[in-house]
């Protein structure tokens, strides 16, 4: 199977395929302001051979092997001189730079440089470009993702000052939830990936096909105004200098999954590429819900039986995890400085997990006295697929114009068994024993396209960037099926019954389907003007942003119910259970089938939004530099019904004033200090105002939407000191304040058994604020540590919920904040033996995960470390490299508890354990070849 797909992507790739007799130098040029500058001259000292950067101030320049001096110049700045680059084969090399304006401090002529790799140069260039941005951010370049273990963007961004990750997916920038954060891809706005939460999935994106992630948290004008916490772009990767062809495989296994029996349910026959060949589909006799409503109960039991009847799982062993990486590109170029080139990429993984966690609930009568509900152990078995594709396209008219076509492709699927095992008080007010089974398949399917152009008119200082996309994110479970047996716990011989009665139930005897499709279309522009004023470079910019939304949201929960009750029938074991012949008409005492009605399993929303700004880039002097200016957000939006008299129908429309104003102080050139103010806005996302409500397994409650919610304003201030004592090094030290009018949270009620629920609230007002610290320093200070980079950061916050409504009565910190995150990490590169090994430690702290309702207790998660280690050797002459990953060596428990005392630190012994998870140590090797 892997030899056939090596095979084909081997031939369409070499099919576009010339090898360069001669080595490709290439990177980009930039000025202070991180503006890419066009027409650069580059030239190789000591020879006629030079080029010139294109409209993105990008250049690609012909060289040999070995080492070599480039110089940089262009008008108005002063000339570079880089010496000691090295150029070696089978490896990038890239050499990026920034241009100072002519300057009194520079002399007005040249500035040298020296020591230059290709990876220290894709370093450094991340860490000038964070020096010379306009707004607080932090950039991850190609060569730290290519340095870690991660397999996709969200592992990559949890390595952030700041950053932390939920759930393995969702990022959590400065201790704030996930709904807080925003997401780009190549510049255009996305929403979000999730039907019961407002989240942006990171893993969508494998890390291999990223160029780099620019983590914005603070606003400027020119950047769309929803959110507070962090705006996350990620750059896919780009036209190539040179034309190349890439490949990698791999394999490996998880520690709790090798050697021991691993569940799994029979599915199709296409699982292992992560979509469903049909086999989990309604029947052909299932048409519509309507038709369905209009039938009998005995024709809707005829359909019933028509469903595949699995319900119990096959026992095996779990096989090696795989994974299958294969990219190339192509770059011609032409007369006139014209150019076309292409990349294309293509990634498989498959992944399996056990997911060892027990599930308890607990109700909490008064003082510090808590009593057992409910306790499981949760046995979850999934095998988790991602498919991807990348495909771009430019053509370059000349050094100042030109048009990219990209695409993105992505298939990321779970496919899983949940047995569960415990006990539950039942209705005599007695334990029950229960056994239960979840078997459920997810496939979300992700598609961009865009259609960008940039212009440059030189002569009259204009410069023109336009975009066209769309967006498709499709979200599809198929015939998910719960099914749960309990017994009396007093009399061990008392035989498991299936939970089963006259009503139709989201809990056992379940079918559930789900049918989410997303439709974004965006379209914009931005057109800055430069010009001389104060003695220095300014620049005034205007855009405009239109992006619509459709969503079109369906579920459709069927159930199996008994209409009278059969003794027998409930002592069946799930194989046989639900066999066409047990159910009946519906008159006699055999299983019945039908759907559970309610206009709240379907609703549809669009939303409309119209975004327009101007912000000035002044340079008042060499030591300040202020971006300020204002956004103007027209929204509007609807969710449920398009019809006015339809109780689903909700419906706002709102103009936000977005102001934002960034000062830089240049105390010399190692040396910012930066100063942020702005108002940003965070809007309720559709599933958050939809009325639907679902039933989740793992957390044994439902989720219901409000449509009430409010849209929160925050107000935002930045505070930052950095220092860049050398290349490739930083130190920073920041503090931050916001402060939120009607924050949104999700809050969890308590009921009995599976009539707990979580919805979302508007408290009246919250605060938070931090510290922020980062340190990148090589320890070459002493001999026997020249080849490593120590790197740390670290941030520490604290918030608190205020609001005066007796049914919330809250003042505590916001859900989803952790109150400090800590990432460190050691990096050994040694270039001549082309071996590198990288040690990462991340660890956040205890965070809200639920907020309680009036007189029930918080649900918090506590902290747990992670250890990840990464090594990599290059073999072949540096062409071919092998690579060994350990995730998560500790292999700590992670645990979410209440406690009633007031000490929201977890005590194991006395708190109330609400969940308790682990996951394994995942080990994967890989090699991969360069052609």
């Amino acid at each position: 199977m892997y030899l056939r797909i090596v095979s084909l992507l081997i031939i369409l790739c070499t099919a576009t395929l010339v090898q360069a007799q001669s080595l490709r130098l290439s990177g980009k040029v930039v000025n202070e302001k991180n503006e890419p500058l066009t027409g650069v001259s580059v030239k190789l000292s000591g020879s006629g051979a030079g080029t010139a950067t294109d409209v993105e101030g990008r250049y690609s320049l012909s060289v040999t092997e070995g080492n070599h001096t480039i110089e940089f110049s262009a008008v108005g700045y002063g000339q570079k001189q880089v010496s000691d680059v090295t150029v070696k084969g089978g490896q990038l090399n890239e050499l990026n730079v920034t241009l100072q304006p002519v300057a009194k401090d520079l002399g007005g002529i040249r500035v040298t440089a020296t020591r230059s790799t290709a990876s220290r140069e894709t370093v450094n260039a991340a860490i000038q470009f964070q020096k010379n941005t306009n707004t607080v951010a932090q950039v991850v370049s190609a060569e730290t993702i290519r340095r870690s273990p991660d397999r996709n963007t969200g592992e990559v961004l949890k390595r952030t000052p700041g950053a932390s990750l939920q759930e393995g997916r969702f990022i959590i920038v400065r201790g704030l939830a996930d709904r807080y954060n925003q997401a780009m891809v190549n510049g255009v706005l996305l929403s979000s990936t999730e039907a019961d939460r407002k989240s942006f999935s990171f893993d969508l994106f494998p890390a291999n096909m990223i160029d780099n992630i620019i983590i914005n948290k603070a606003f400027v004008p020119e950047l769309p105004g929803e959110w507070a916490g962090g705006l996350i772009q990620v750059n896919t990767r780009d036209i190539p200098t040179r034309n190349f062809l890439s490949i990698q495989a791999g394999t490996g296994f998880n520690t709790q999954t090798i050697g021991n029996d691993f569940f799994t349910y029979q599915g199709g026959k296409w699982d292992w590429v992560g979509f469903d060949d049909g086999t989990r589909e309604l029947p052909s006799s299932y048409t519509s819900k309507s038709r369905f409503d209009a039938l009998t109960p005995a024709q809707k039991t005829a359909i019933g039986t028509q469903f595949r009847n699995v319900w119990s799982p096959e026992i095996g062993s779990a096989p090696l995890n795989a994974s299958f990486q294969a990219s190339a590109g192509f770059n011609a170029r032409f007369r006139d400085n014209k150019a076309l080139g292409g990349i294309l990429a293509i990634t498989y993984s498959r992944n399996n997990r056990w997911q060892k966690s027990t599930n308890s609930g607990y109700s909490f009568p008064g003082g510090d006295v808590f009593t057992t509900d409910y306790s499981y152990t949760d046995d979850r078995y999934s095998q988790d697929v991602l498919l991807g594709a990348l495909g771009n396209l430019t053509y370059q008219f000349n050094s100042n114009n030109k048009i990219s076509w990209k695409n993105l492709f992505n298939i990321n699927t779970t496919d899983y068994f949940t047995n569960r095992s415990g006990i539950e008080l039942g209705n005599s007010a007695v334990f029950d024993s229960v056994r239960g089974y979840e078997l459920s398949f997810k496939q979300n399917t992700f598609y961009n396209t865009q259609l960008t152009g940039e212009h440059n008119f030189t002569s009259t200082g204009l410069r023109l960037k336009w975009y066209g996309s769309f967006n498709i994110l499709d979200s599809y479970i198929p015939d998910q099926r719960r099914l749960v047996y309990t017994r009396n716990s007093v009399d061990p011989n008392d035989p498991y019954r299936l939970l089963l009665s006259n009503t139709l139930s989201q809990r056992s005897g379940n079918r559930f389907y789900q049918f989410l499709n997303d439709y974004i279309y965006t379209a914009g522009g931005d057109l800055s003007y430069g010009f001389d004023a104060f003695g220095n470079k300014q620049t005034v910019k205007g855009g405009y942003l239109f992006q619509v939304k459709d969503r079109l949201f369906d579920a459709k929960p069927f159930s199996v119910y008994l209409p009278l009750d059969n003794p027998s029938l409930k002592l069946l074991p799930p194989g046989q259970v639900f066999a066409p012949q047990n159910f009946g008409t519906g008159s006699d005492n055999k299983f019945a089938f039908d759907a559970i009605k309610g206009s709240l399993y379907r609703y549809v929303a669009n939303t409309i939004l119209n975004a327009g700004y101007v912000q000035f880039d002044n340079q008042f002097s060499d030591l300040l530099r202020v971006v300020w200016g204002l956004r103007v957000e027209h929204y509007d939006q609807l969710v449920g019904s398009v019809k006015k008299s339809d109780p689903r129908h909700t419906y706002s429309k709102v103009i936000d004033y977005l102001p934002g104003i960034n000062l830089n102080f240049r105390v010399n050139s190692r040396n910012n200090v930066r100063v942020s103010a702005s108002q940003t806005v965070v809007r309720p996302e559709f599933r958050e105002l939809a009325n639907f409500n679902y039933y989740d397994f793992d957390l044994n409650a439902s989720v219901q939407g409000n449509p009430a919610l409010e849209r929160t304003k925050i107000s935002n201030l930045d505070l930052r000191y950095e220092l860049y004592p050398r290349a490739g090094e930083v130190m920073t030290l920041g503090v931050f304040y916001k402060k939120f009018d009607r924050p949104i949270e999700q809050v969890f009620n308590l009921g009995a058994g599976g009539a707990s629920s979580f919805n979302f609230q508007n408290p009246d007002e919250a605060t938070s604020y931090g510290v922020e610290l980062e340190l990148r320093r090589k320890l070459d200070f002493a001999e026997a540590l020249k080849n490593i980079t120590f790197l740390s950061n670290a941030s520490f916050i604290h918030s608190r919920v205020k609001d005066d409504d007796a049914s919330l009565n809250i003042d505590r910190p916001l859900q989803g904040q952790s109150n400090y995150l800590l990432n460190f990490g050691l990096l050994y590169d040694a270039p001549t033996p082309g071996l590198n090994i990288t040690l990462l430690y991340n660890q956040i702290g205890k965070r809200i995960a639920f907020a309680g309702g009036q007189d029930y207790p918080d649900i918090w998660e506590g902290t747990r470390p992670i250890l990840d280690l990464q090594m990599a050797k290059k073999l072949l002459k540096n062409k071919g490299e092998v690579r060994l990953n350990v995730s998560d060596m500790l292999n700590r428990k992670l645990y979410f508890y209440q406690n009633t005392d007031g000490n929201t630190k977890l005590d194991r012994t006395s708190d109330a354990l609400r969940f308790v998870r682990q996951y394994g140590t995942s080990v994967n090797i890989s090699f991969g070849y360069n052609f």
